[in-house]
């Protein structure tokens, strides 16, 4: 149950990421404050699921899930390149995040 609390909270920061990217240095301040609102109910959920999951693995499950989905996100979105190196580090990191959790 928790889990998919800490997988809610990353979909918020992957969407708090993104949007500050469209407010362009907050030139946009709508996208800016979409994104400040999505950062502090992320991290809300976050604190939440902290009473009953350990630290390390609530915020290294909640940290990679924000990587991958913003790499990805601003590659659909915003068309930014992943080069292999890129690529190799996502997969670092995935590894990184099974190894906490096993």
């Amino acid at each position: 149950m928790y889990i998919f609390i800490i997988i809610l909270s990353a979909l918020l920061d992957i969407v708090a990421n993104l949007l500050l990217k469209k407010s362009d240095g907050f030139k946009h301040k709508i996208w800016g404050l979409a994104a400040i609102v999505n950062a502090i109910l992320a991290f809300f959920l976050l604190s939440f699921s902290l009473k009953y999951v350990p630290l390390s693995i609530a915020y290294s499950t909640w940290g990679a899930i924000g990587i991958i989905g913003t790499c990805l996100g601003g590659w659909i979105l915003y068309k930014e390149k992943l080069n292999k190196i890129g690529i190799l580090g996502i997969i670092i990191v995935i590894i990184a995040v099974f190894l906490l959790n096993y």
